[in-house]
């Protein structure tokens, strides 16, 4: 009885792993799924216009300037204030306010301008 199950067992191990590996033979000679289209950036039903990447990056260009002329003053201001303190004995908040400020607003002007 015990030699009846063992090969009723080991046959229907090796029928499952035979199943198992004909299936996966099949998947994998299937063709590959069709890629899905790309996204218009013009809706055509409503018929809106695409995007204009020209006037895009000049206004990005004028937030760049407009940022660097804000950064150039912010160092201007705080190289003044470096000079007429003593730095070595005092670090005033107002200078680390201000130097933090600087600092926030170059990261800016970076991220901006790789895009």
């Amino acid at each position: 009885m015990t030699d009846s199950r063992r090969r009723f067992l080991s046959m229907f191990v090796v029928s499952s792993a035979s199943l198992g590996l004909a299936s996966y033979t099949i998947r994998a000679q299937e063709a590959p799924p069709k890629p899905t289209p790309k996204p218009q950036l013009r809706d055509e039903d409503t018929g809106e216009p695409k995007i204009d990447s020209k006037a895009m990056l000049e206004a990005n260009q004028k937030d760049i300037r407009k940022s660097i002329e804000r950064l150039f003053q912010l160092a201007s201001e705080l190289k003044a204030e470096v000079e007429k303190t003593d730095s070595v004995q005092v670090l005033s908040v107002p200078m680390l306010k201000k130097a933090e400020e600087i600092e926030k607003l170059a990261k800016s002007i970076r991220s901006h301008a790789i895009g």
